[in-house]
C-alpha cells in the first residue's frame, strides 16, 4: 500500500510506475465535484474512476476485500474515512469469493490489519496483495464522496518505468 495526499503526488514521480502516475496526475487534474457519480473512462478498461457516494459503516459491518486484476487509488474528496490494510498471507477466511466474474473478493476478517484515516485530498494505492476494507467510520456513519480509481495491474509488469 501507498499512502499520501495528493498535493504531494508529483515527488512520488521519479519512482513510480507510468499508470499510476497517470492515475494521480487524473485525480489532480479533474474537477469531480462537477460530475455525477458513476465510471468515468481514463484509458479504457485499462484505468477508469468510479465516482461513489457511501456512507461510512461500523468496522463489524464492513469485510476486508481484494483484487486480483485491478489496483485500486481511493481517493477521498468529501467527510472522513478510515480504510483497514493488511499483507494478504493466504491465511484469511473467504467470505465470499466473485474473483472470475467482479475482481472481488472478500475475507470474513484480515490478519494482521492496521488503519489509516482519510481525509479529503488523501489516496491509498492498494496493489493486488493488499487486503483492505474502504469505507469504515470515524466517529460515526458520515457519507462521504470518494474515488475508486481501478488500474490494471498487468500494466506494472510492461516496463512503465517514466
Amino acid at each position: 500500500m501507498i499512502f499520501g495526499n495528493i498535493r504531494h503526488a508529483e515527488e512520488m514521480f521519479s519512482w513510480l510506475p507510468v499508470p499510476l502516475q497517470t492515475a494521480l496526475r487524473h485525480l489532480k487534474s479533474t474537477d469531480f465535484a462537477a460530475l455525477p457519480c458513476g465510471n468515468y473512462d481514463v484509458q479504457g478498461k485499462d484505468i477508469y474512476v468510479q465516482l461513489v457516494e457511501p456512507t461510512t459503516r461500523a468496522l463489524a459491518d464492513t469485510k476486508p476485500e481484494i483484487h486480483s486484476t485491478y489496483i485500486d487509488v481511493h481517493f477521498l474528496l468529501v467527510g472522513r474515512e478510515r480504510i483497514g490494510f493488511a499483507d494478504d498471507t493466504g491465511k484469511n477466511a473467504v467470505s465470499e469469493d466473485h474473483l472470475a466474474d467482479r475482481d472481488l473478493l472478500f475475507y470474513r476478517a484480515a490478519e494482521n490489519e492496521s488503519f489509516v484515516d482519510m481525509v479529503p485530498g488523501d489516496f491509498a494505492i492498494m496493489f493486488p496483495a493488499d487486503v483492505h476494507r474502504p469505507a469504515c467510520q470515524v466517529d460515526g456513519p458520515l457519507a462521504i464522496r470518494k474515488i475508486v480509481m481501478k488500474v490494471r495491474a498487468s500494466l506494472l509488469a510492461k516496463g512503465s518505468r517514466a
